[in-house]
């Protein structure tokens, strides 16, 4: 038996009070990430849903989104992640298409998601999650903080095998519309051990800058879940932006940079660049695309950093 959720239990109880996720000036701590995941999976349960069930979930990087994953995976449905950035009608064929039985939508893209929502027959329960301090009821739907707050915060994580599904990521890498590829426990667990373990080599004094989109499999595997196994923080920002991820970098003293080529060519390219602390990277990754030489170069001359390129199908 496998489950993926396992593993946050695991590093809550080895490193209860260690810094699990940073989101600006706001802190939480393994203890308290574990915590609020097994809410949600009361939550889930509550409705009716765990083993075999999808949930959609459409959260930015924000400590919501690991909450929420793990929360589903404790009872023993699969993740759905939607992209933040679609419209209504791509957001629905992923609701349709997978048959996810409740919809996880951060109040930013409510809108969209509602729609959605409504237009998916076999989706019951829509929660719309925003800042813990806000407790308005949407016009559709429920309130997260809501709900979560009235969880019990103890569960007994849903046994799964581990050929089960644990995530289901769609693809354009095909023709037509995106296809979901269903994602096994042991999958999303090898990846993350080896990413963990033999690529990143993380402990929980590292500090992993988590700016890649969680909804892709690249920011999932080598970000989040490999945090989870080795207790490192994530320092979260929702949104790539050259001189904020440069000052986040420099504030919460990064040591794991997991990023796309582009981000790379930014960072290297802003004029400011000597006015922040990269003396605690040690560890460099790059995907997404071929990473240009000149880059590659560049980061190495600045930094005495060799960025390791990897590639890899969702």
């Amino acid at each position: 038996m496998l489950n993926l959720a396992h593993f946050l239990d695991v590093t809550a109880r080895e490193y209860p009070e260690a810094t699990a996720a940073i989101l600006e000036d706001r802190k939480l701590t393994w203890q308290e990430v574990a915590g609020f995941a097994h809410r949600v999976a009361n939550v889930l349960r509550a409705k009716g849903i765990g083993h075999g069930d999808r949930v959609a979930m459409m959260i930015p990087n924000t400590p919501h989104f690991p909450i929420i994953y793990y929360g589903i995976l404790h009872a023993g449905a699969s993740v759905v992640p939607v992209n933040v950035l679609y419209q209504h009608n791509e957001i629905e064929h992923y609701l349709s298409d997978s048959g996810a039985k409740a919809f996880f939508a951060f109040k930013m893209f409510e809108d969209e998601a509602r729609k959605a929502f409504l237009a998916a027959e076999t989706c019951k329960d829509l929660i719309i999650v925003s800042a813990p301090t806000d407790l308005e009821d949407p016009t559709v739907g429920e309130n997260f903080t809501k709900l979560v707050m009235q969880a019990d915060g103890e569960f007994d994580t849903v046994q799964t095998m581990p050929d089960d599904a644990a995530v289901v990521l769609y693809t354009s890498g095909t023709t037509g519309t995106p296809k979901g590829a269903e994602l096994t426990h042991f999958n999303m667990f090898f990846n993350a051990y080896y990413a963990c373990n033999h690529i990143l080599k993380a402990s929980p004094d590292d500090v992993a800058l988590v700016t890649l989109p969680l909804f892709h499999s690249f920011g999932q595997t080598c970000l989040m879940n490999a945090s989870v196994l080795s207790g490192a923080a994530m320092s979260m920002l929702p949104r790539f932006e050259t001189e904020k991820a440069l000052e986040t970098i420099t504030r919460d003293k990064v040591t794991i940079l997991a990023l796309v080529p582009t981000m790379y060519f930014f960072m290297l390219n802003t004029e400011k660049w000597k006015e922040y602390d990269f003396s605690h990277v040690r560890m460099a990754v790059s995907g997404g695309s071929a990473l240009p030489e000149e880059v590659h170069h560049r980061f190495k001359e600045r930094y005495g950093i060799t960025i390791l390129e990897g590639y890899g199908l969702s």
